[in-house]
C-alpha cells in the first residue's frame, strides 16, 4: 500500500465523507434534475484538488449546476464569461493609482473574479491564447501575479471550465499541453425525456428550493487530505499504469488499434488523476481503497481529452470513447 487510512479517526471520517455526499446529492437534487454521472464527476475532481473541462451544448444547466455547487459546499462562487476582447487582467485584476490616505498616491491592486473558491470559466475557448494561460497558470500554481507580486488564492480553488461543441467559428480551442491540465474532460449530454419533463414543470411554474450547505471550507480540504491517505494496492497502481502506457502508440504493450488510430497517447498525469479519482470514488461511497473497477469507471474522463487521435480514426469515424472502451476489452 502507498498510502495508509491510519486510526480510527480516518475511518470515521471515511463513514462521514459518504453519509455527506448522500445530503450533498439530494441537495444538489432540489434544483438539478438527472446528471447523476456529471455531479459525481464533479465532486470527485474537488476532493481530488483537480479541475473540469465540460463539453456541452447550451441550456443543460453548466452555470447552474456550478452554482448550485458551490451554494451545497458553502463556497464563494464566480462566473467568468469567455469573449474574444477579455484580457488578462479582466480575470486575475489590475493596478490603480490611488489615494494612500496620507494625500499621497500608490498603487493598489484590485483583485479580480479569479478570487473565488468555485470558477465557471465560461466557453473557454472564445478567447485568445495568452488570456487562456492567465486562469490556466492559476489553475496550476494556485496564486497569480501582478506588478511583481504574487497573490495566493482561497482555498480550495476548482475550476469548471465549459466549451460549446457545436459552434467553432471564432475559437481558439485549448492547446494539448493545456487541456492536460484538466483533470476531467466531462460530456454533458441532453436529458431523458422523463427528466426534462420534470425540468419543464420546475422552471415554468412557482417553486423555490432552499439549497442548505452540507460542506464548509475547511471540512472541504480536510475531505481532499482524507483521500490522499486512501490507500491504493500494488495492483491497481500497476494496472492504472498499464493502461495509460497501452494509449502511446510507441508502446510495445499498446494493442495494434492504438497503433492504427492515436498520434499522441497520454501521459503520466493521466496515470496520477486515474489512481487520485478512483481513490475519491472510493471514498464518497464508503470504501476504504479503491479498485481496479474504479479505474475503469473513471477512465473515460481522464482519458479522453489526452488521446490525440489521427487522421485515419477521423475518416474511419472513430472516436476517443470508443478506443478508450476497448482499451479494458481484455
Amino acid at each position: 500500500m502507498k498510502d495508509i487510512i491510519k486510526s480510527t479517526s480516518d475511518v470515521e471520517k471515511i463513514e462521514e465523507l459518504s453519509s455527506k455526499y448522500k445530503i450533498l446529492n439530494s441537495e444538489v437534487e432540489k434544483i438539478i434534475v438527472g446528471q447523476k454521472s456529471v455531479l459525481k464527476d464533479i465532486i470527485i475532481t474537488i476532493l481530488s484538488r483537480g479541475h473540469c473541462l465540460l463539453i456541452g451544448v447550451p441550456g443543460l444547466a453548466k452555470t447552474l449546476i456550478v452554482k448550485t455547487f458551490s451554494e451545497a459546499l458553502d463556497l464563494r462562487f464566480s462566473r467568468i464569461q469567455f469573449t474574444p476582447d477579455l484580457m488578462p487582467s479582466d480575470i486575475v485584476g489590475t493596478e490603480i493609482f490611488d489615494d494612500d490616505g496620507t494625500g499621497g498616491k500608490k498603487f493598489k491592486f484590485i483583485k479580480g473574479p479569479v478570487f473565488a473558491n468555485m470558477i465557471l470559466a465560461d466557453e473557454i475557448n472564445r478567447t485568445p491564447p495568452k488570456t487562456q494561460s492567465a486562469l490556466l497558470e492559476a489553475m496550476q500554481e494556485h496564486k497569480v501575479t501582478a506588478g511583481g507580486v504574487s497573490y495566493s488564492l482561497d482555498e480550495p480553488f476548482f475550476v469548471l471550465a465549459t466549451q460549446n461543441p457545436i459552434e467553432q467559428e471564432g475559437t481558439y480551442p485549448l492547446p494539448e499541453a493545456q487541456l492536460d491540465r484538466f483533470m476531467f474532460n466531462i460530456w454533458l449530454g441532453y436529458p431523458s425525456e422523463a427528466d426534462e419533463i420534470e425540468i419543464v414543470k420546475r422552471t415554468t411554474g412557482y417553486t423555490t428550493n432552499e439549497i442548505k450547505p452540507v460542506f464548509n471550507k475547511d471540512e472541504i480540504i480536510e475531505f481532499q487530505n482524507l483521500v490522499r491517505k486512501v490507500p491504493v494496492s500494488d495492483e491497481v497502481m500497476k494496472f492504472a499504469v498499464e493502461i495509460v502506457n497501452k494509449t502511446r502508440p510507441e508502446s510495445v504493450s499498446s494493442p495494434k488499434f492504438v497503433k492504427d488510430y492515436v498520434r499522441w497517447g497520454a501521459g503520466p498525469r493521466a496515470s496520477q488523476y486515474l489512481i487520485l479519482a478512483s481513490k475519491a470514488l472510493a471514498a464518497i461511497e464508503g470504501r476504504y481503497t479503491p479498485s481496479k473497477e474504479d479505474i475503469i469507471t473513471v477512465s473515460e474522463s481522464v482519458l479522453r481529452h489526452r488521446l490525440i487521435l489521427n487522421f485515419n480514426a477521423e475518416a474511419d469515424s472513430v472516436n476517443v470513447n470508443e478506443l478508450v472502451k476497448r482499451l479494458f476489452e481484455k
